[in-house]
């Protein structure tokens, strides 16, 4: 029997974290392979957008830059803001971030997803250490003590020293390995769609606080928005049932018609919300990234984010495990990644869970605190600059991918 190919790194699942983690390990001297499912979208008509857009902070930006690939993100379409308001339904409280307030030229990016991996899966077809293995599923997964081997549904075996899970929240990785997640489902749907409004979006991100979740309009650069509508099941169900003049007076009403009437409508979408943390990251010769560790509600859209910070973590463990000549699939290189993303991904699961319950609560004593809370944060400069800094990926320990970086000073 012939011997399985093998690699020093296969990713599987090359979507948006999984492509980027592949190209932040490329030119490193490793053999490379990534498996996915389906091929990425490779052309789309000019006024089609995914309903699917994620926002990306500077640490992402940062992070797409330095692999190559961040101004073909922009060439294919990149939606900037400027500003963020967000406001409680009932309270009335309200905030507003201002990227000006920390000299920026905007607080982060609004992007198609279909974008973000046509940009990267293009960037690996020119990788000649990389290998794209699509479409193509696994079936099964054996973890040794030297290689890790997987199973593809039609026969075929691969084997490598480090298996990635990159295969999203439902991860048959994860699942295959035996590990284990904790968390729990909301009972909520998120409606997805874009939108045509009667005033200009004002390249604001805009959020208002449901008792029922969050709803926010997202800026597109061609003046539209993409809205991401979370609700109880029920609702949710009544809401997609409606046509659309019906749906565009009920997201008008919920909204406060902010922007003014809801003019157009396009084709709508929902996915159910859950909270979800692998409770290990890593197994020998195995790691998860992405969604296929954690999972959280999209009320302050970090998903993507937390996943990029992954991939560039993982890349640097990656790196130093070479540089000190040790095992890239052992648990002593796999250990030094889990450390330095567990505990924060942890704590921001556990912030948007708070924020999800706290905002859902209809108690009047509660409503009027949380208002109260939001209308003294916005008045604090120093607090609201620390809070905007944060969500823009600004602080604490950054992978050197994530990093601020300034080109050398010209010699004399």
């Amino acid at each position: 029997m012939a011997e399985s190919p093998s690699y020093d790194l296969l990713v599987i699942g090359g979507g948006m974290v999984g492509a980027t983690l592949a190209a932040a390990c490329a030119g490193q001297g490793l053999k490379i392979a990534v498996l996915e499912a389906r091929l990425p979208v490779r052309a789309w008509p000019s006024d089609d957008i995914d309903q699917r857009v994620s926002a990306l902070n500077r640490a992402s930006q940062r992070i797409l830059t330095r692999l190559g690939v961040w101004e073909r993100i922009c060439a294919l379409g990149v939606s900037p803001y400027r500003d963020m308001r967000v406001w409680d339904a009932i309270g009335g409280g309200a905030i507003h971030f201002d990227s000006a307030d920390l000299g920026e030229a905007d607080l982060g990016h609004i992007v198609e997803n279909r974008v973000i991996q046509l940009a990267l899966w293009e960037h690996l077809e020119h990788c000649p250490d990389v290998e794209l293995i699509a479409p193509a599923r696994i079936s099964d997964l054996e973890l040794g003590e030297r290689r890790a081997e997987v199973t593809l549904h039609d026969g075929r075996r691969l084997a490598a020293r480090l298996l990635v899970g990159a295969d999203g929240r439902d991860s048959l990785v994860r699942d295959l390995a035996g590990i284990e997640t904790q968390g729990w489902d909301y009972d909520q749907r998120a409606i997805v769609a874009h939108v045509r409004t009667a005033l200009p979006h004002q390249e604001t991100a805009w959020q208002r606080f449901l008792p029922s979740g969050p709803l926010a309009f997202l800026p597109l650069a061609d003046g539209r928005c993409s809205i991401v509508w979370s609700a109880e099941e029920t609702r949710c169900e009544e809401l997609l049932a409606l046509d659309d003049q019906a749906f565009a007076a009920a997201l008008g009403e919920a909204f406060g018609e902010r922007l003014g009437d809801i003019l157009a409508v396009g084709t709508r979408a929902s996915f159910r919300l859950r909270l979800q943390h692998a409770q290990a990251y890593c197994r020998e010769r195995l790691a998860l990234v992405g969604d296929a560790a954690h999972a959280l509600h999209p009320l302050a859209g970090q998903g993507l984010n937390l996943g990029m910070l992954d991939a560039a973590e993982l890349a640097a463990a990656i790196a130093r495990a070479r540089e000190r000549r040790r095992d890239i699939g052992g648990r002593a290189a796999l250990r030094r990644y889990e450390r330095a993303r567990r505990g924060d991904n942890l704590v921001m699961l556990a912030a948007m869970d708070g924020f999800k319950r706290l905002f859902g609560n209809e108690l009047p004593p509660l409503a009027a605190l949380r208002s109260l809370g939001l209308n003294l944060t916005d008045r604090a400069g120093p607090v609201k600059g620390h809070l905007t800094a944060a969500a823009m990926g600004l602080l604490g320990e950054l992978p050197p991918l994530a990093q601020q970086w300034a080109p050398p000073m010209p010699s004399k």
